[in-house]
């Protein structure tokens, strides 16, 4: 009985070999290599349009005439769109006066808050440009649809918010190198920025 079942094992193990005709190699885990631009920029300057700011050569200008749906609230709201990444920057203005300043204000701490399910970190960071234009930064860590916020303002007139989103879903560790590189381009955006 011990001998049948032996041999009943062995036969088990040659056929189990047998039946391996191909080797296999796991393949780690990894992403695509990204190819990054070289960093140059050009001014966006249009007639009418109550600022101006340089923005990279590998991005375009769109103008964005709805929002869900909706046309927007004036004609300077456009998206500084980066083509070979799948992202853009949404910048919508609103007047202070037609709008109440600290209303403004207020929805921008909102729309960022709209994250913190997602997020593990939501760094605000008061700024003041080398033009001296005032505004806030927001940094959102985790998985969330934008990882990076700003509103740009002269409390009186003025009052641009931005935010970057990519079409893909989020994911703090795939999109992570891009959003580091944009991040340099959206911070030239910023420090470049001046109102008419």
């Amino acid at each position: 009985m011990i001998y049948g079942t032996w041999s009943m094992v062995f036969v088990l193990g040659i056929l189990i070999l047998q039946s391996c005709n191909s080797s296999f190699t796991p393949k780690p885990k990894g992403y695509y290599k990204i190819h990054f631009p070289e960093k140059k920029y050009q001014l966006f300057e249009q007639d009418g349009y109550p600022y101006s700011f340089e923005y990279p050569a590998y991005a375009k200008i769109v103008k964005d005439s709805t929002f869900f749906g909706e046309t927007t609230e004036n004609p300077w709201w456009i998206n500084v769109e980066f083509p070979e990444f799948n992202g853009r920057i949404y910048i919508s203005y609103k007047a202070i006066g037609k709008n109440r300043f600290d209303t403004l204000v207020k929805h921008a701490f909102v729309l960022t808050g709209k994250h913190s399910a997602k997020a593990y970190s939501i760094d605000d960071s008061l700024m003041v440009t080398p033009n001296g234009i005032n505004g806030m930064f927001f940094a959102v860590g985790g998985d969330v649809a934008t990882a990076n916020q700003f509103y740009l303002t002269d409390s009186a007139r003025h009052f641009l918010r931005g935010a970057m989103y990519f079409d893909a879903t989020p994911n703090a560790d795939s999109l992570g190198i891009v959003n580091r590189f944009i991040l340099q381009d959206m911070k030239h955006l910023i420090n470049t920025f001046r109102w008419k």
